[in-house]
């Protein structure tokens, strides 16, 4: 009886192993499905983990720097450590000049008022301006905070300045039009006494990260539920000393976001371009050739800063054609564009910024095709005068400078007897012609300027080509 039963068990076994019978918890087929994989806090098993589809197919999002630094409003973003960290004598002789001797940083957070910041407003810009996500500095270096965090009290949006939730409001005007909302986080604060010891120790110890940086980190996720973590203030320690495989195990695995949520790859000195989601690598980064790891840009319209700075100048602003060929090459070589813009103290986004979104908006009504949901071609450009990007069955190539010939001479896509050729924004087919060794002719002499569909940057669409 006792070998029955044995023998029983052993086939059941068996069975089991090899699927054909379920688990007595799984009596449905339709209903059963494999346990979701549970990563570890290592770089092997985080590095696995795919990237949520949603951040390739967005191409196009809006950064937001602004906080104290926006108060004073000069030089940079990071004035309180060029003013007191490095004691630069511009930012010394700035002080001097402009406010009263014994003038500390914290005596600019009551003048961080947020008076006329009108999130609906701003998102309305982001929308048109095409973006497809928004990533809002929550804190920088200086530690003020655009939350109420409760481990950083009296410096805070609620607390001193706005008395608002900024971060809230914005995700809320945001989420309302269908954008991604991201929150940008500095991992060091410059003058915390926290930080300041365990540097002073060789960061032997971790004070600070386990009494501000982890907290604040798992507050933003659970409070505000954000699509795409951009961390940075990584560079002075290991990932080790931040605790970031512990906390990305936890988003990956355990967090409201895990499925859909995005990060960069400024987790620790040892990390840039290494490990994360996808890869910031660096500030402005712009590959020569097609990477084998989703990448992002991010750059600002303001080429000295990224906060708001009232010494800007005409010649430190991106022109339109600028940005919107740097929007076209990085989606060319398989990358993301964030474009950052700076708010002023009292929550206005200045008319130059406003303008240079707008234009980008403009462009991506008509081009927009070639760009969002857009996968890398087999042919990145044709001597970066002509840039490719592919979608389904589509080759478009975006056209840089105009021909002074008004023929353009491609030389990558290989014609069919299906081959059609036509510009976005046009609705007729346009004149080409096979050329005698490979690729082909495109006549643009019958387009006359007035009827181009845009200023610059012209999409060829192609299809019925190899």
């Amino acid at each position: 009886m006792r070998s029955r039963v044995v023998g029983a068990g052993l086939l059941l076994l068996l069975q089991l192993v090899l699927g054909a019978v379920r688990p007595p918890h799984c009596t449905d087929p339709r209903h059963c499905t494999d346990p979701p994989r549970r990563y570890t806090p290592d770089w092997p098993s985080l590095d696995s983990r795919p990237l949520p589809a949603w951040f390739d197919e967005a191409k196009f999002g809006v950064f937001v720097h602004w906080g104290v630094f926006s108060v004073p409003a000069w030089g940079s973003e990071w004035f309180w450590w060029h003013w007191q960290g490095e004691k630069l004598p511009q930012y010394e002789s700035f002080m001097k000049e402009n406010y009263p001797p014994d003038f500390s940083y914290a005596d600019f957070g009551p003048r961080f008022t947020a008076r006329f910041f009108h999130p609906d407003s701003w998102a309305d810009l982001f929308k048109a301006a095409g973006a497809k996500y928004v990533v809002l500095t929550t804190k920088h270096h200086e530690g003020y905070t655009n939350w109420p965090s409760p481990v950083s009290w009296n410096w805070n949006s609620k607390d001193v300045g706005p008395h608002r939730d900024l971060v809230g409001e914005l995700g809320t005007a945001i989420r309302k039009r269908n954008i991604r909302y991201g929150l940008y986080h500095s991992l060091l604060e410059w003058f915390h006494p926290l930080y300041l010891r365990d540097k002073k120790g060789g960061f032997k110890t971790q004070y600070f990260v386990h009494a501000k940086t982890m907290p604040e980190l798992y507050d933003l996720v659970n409070r505000y539920e954000p699509d795409l973590i951009w961390s940075d203030g990584e560079w002075e320690c290991p990932d080790t000393y931040w605790n970031s495989t512990g906390f990305l195990a936890w988003l990956y695995n355990d967090s409201p976001v895990k499925d859909e949520v995005v990060v960069n790859d400024r987790w620790g000195q040892n990390c840039s371009c290494h490990h994360g989601g996808y890869y910031n690598c660096k500030d402005k980064f712009q590959p020569e050739t097609l990477p084998h790891h989703k990448w992002e840009m991010c750059t600002s319209i303001d080429h000295r800063s990224w906060g708001y700075r009232r010494d800007m100048e005409m010649a430190d602003i991106a022109s339109e054609s600028t940005i919107i060929s740097e929007l076209v090459q990085t989606v060319s070589l398989g990358g993301n564009y964030l474009l950052n813009i700076g708010p002023t103290e009292d929550g206005l986004i200045v008319p130059i910024f406003q303008e240079r979104l707008l234009a980008v908006g403009k462009w991506l009504n008509i081009s927009g095709e070639a760009i969002y949901a857009s996968k890398p071609w087999r042919v990145q450009s044709e001597k970066n005068s002509v840039w490719y990007t592919s979608k389904g069955l589509a080759v478009y190539a975006i056209l840089l400078h105009w021909p002074e010939s008004g023929i353009l001479n491609l030389t990558s896509p290989i014609t069919t007897s299906t081959t059609e050729v036509t510009m976005l924004g046009i609705q007729n087919d346009l004149k080409w012609s096979p050329n005698p060794g490979k690729g082909l002719c495109v006549f643009l002499t019958q387009l006359s300027p007035s009827a181009l569909p845009t200023e610059f940057a012209w999409t060829i669409k192609l299809t019925g080509v190899k």
